[in-house]
């Protein structure tokens, strides 16, 4: 077990929990500059959450694109984000998967 930056211990993710999750976000980011057609100046944030609506099935992905000059614009896609399919980005965004 490790120790945290102020002596505690730190609540364990299995390291190949967090790959995956790095995996899923950085596949997404990747999806998203394609489907709005993004270039490098624009930072994108993929984040999963659980959601406190109670309408919410649990954990929901949560999309920021940051073009500068402009106002944040969010997306949120009511899955976790390994389970965020072409289809589902392309709805929450507003733009056709293309398959």
């Amino acid at each position: 077990m490790r120790l945290s930056l102020f002596g505690g211990r730190e609540a364990r993710q299995g390291g190949d929990a967090k790959a995956l999750a790095k995996a899923a976000a950085e596949r997404l980011k990747g999806q998203v500059r394609t489907l709005l057609s993004l270039d490098e100046t624009v930072a994108v944030a993929v984040n999963e959450i659980l959601c406190a609506d109670p309408a919410c099935p649990g954990s929901e992905t949560v999309i920021l694109v940051m073009k500068p000059g402009e106002k944040t614009r969010a997306f949120k896609v009511q899955m976790a984000m390994n389970e965020v399919t072409p289809e589902a980005l392309g709805e929450a965004l507003g733009a056709p998967s293309g398959g």
